[in-house]
């Protein structure tokens, strides 16, 4: 079992680096002008060049407007798109880029209907409901809520640490984590690359267990 990490909310040079060395497969770049990860496009390219080649780049958005997106992707090199709001699967996939979709589980999640929905998605990440929120609260999903089985890969987001998400791989069939507040030290969008060691090293070491 190999659980690939993703970093989301990289919002500095020096943390994606920091976070590539560390072991992470994906960085999460958040384009949603509500986030407080929110970083600006010219950073944002800096960071896609920097990284290049060494983790998948993940451009998030959230209800945002074709025109805006589009905007951004011609300045930010991705290659993985997350859509984080009520976006459809057609306007989903019109982008000519793999994209995820992303969930806000508060109850039983219902992993055929959203592959119904959602069909041509590389993944589902499921994330913990806050009302009024779309993402990045660091509130904890309920794996009571984890599907047993579904057809896409599903990724596990929300309130995740270093010190959790063992029990959490051990816990439900996943294919990948996603950290955000859980590797940071108090401002959100900056990094504390001793966290980012850490959480990758306890995935690592969950992975060695369950095989």
């Amino acid at each position: 079992m190999n659980t690939r990490i993703k970093i989301c909310g990289i919002t500095r040079i020096a943390d994606a680096q920091a976070a590539v060395a560390a072991g992470a497969d994906a960085l999460g770049l958040n384009f949603a002008p509500t986030s407080p990860r929110w970083v600006d496009a010219a950073i944002a390219a800096d960071i896609s060049g920097a990284v290049a080649g060494a983790a998948t780049r993940v451009g998030v958005f959230v209800d945002q407007g074709r025109a805006e997106i589009e905007q951004i992707l011609a300045s930010v090199p991705v290659d993985l798109l997350q859509f984080h709001g009520n976006e459809t699967a057609e306007f989903c996939r019109s982008f000519s880029l793999p994209y995820m979709k992303a969930f806000r589980v508060g109850a039983p999640f219902d992993a055929a209907a959203a592959v119904a929905a959602y069909p041509d998605a590389c993944a589902l990440l499921l994330d913990a409901y806050v009302p009024g929120v779309p993402g990045g609260t660091g509130e904890t999903l309920a794996l009571e809520y984890w599907p047993e089985t579904a057809t896409l890969p599903l990724v596990l987001a929300g309130g995740l640490t270093a010190a959790n998400v063992a029990a959490a791989i051990a816990a439900v069939e996943l294919d990948a984590v996603d950290v955000a507040g859980g590797v940071e030290s108090g401002t959100k969008g900056i990094k504390d690359h001793q966290k980012m060691n850490n959480f990758i090293a306890a995935v690592k070491a969950a992975d060695r267990i369950s095989q």
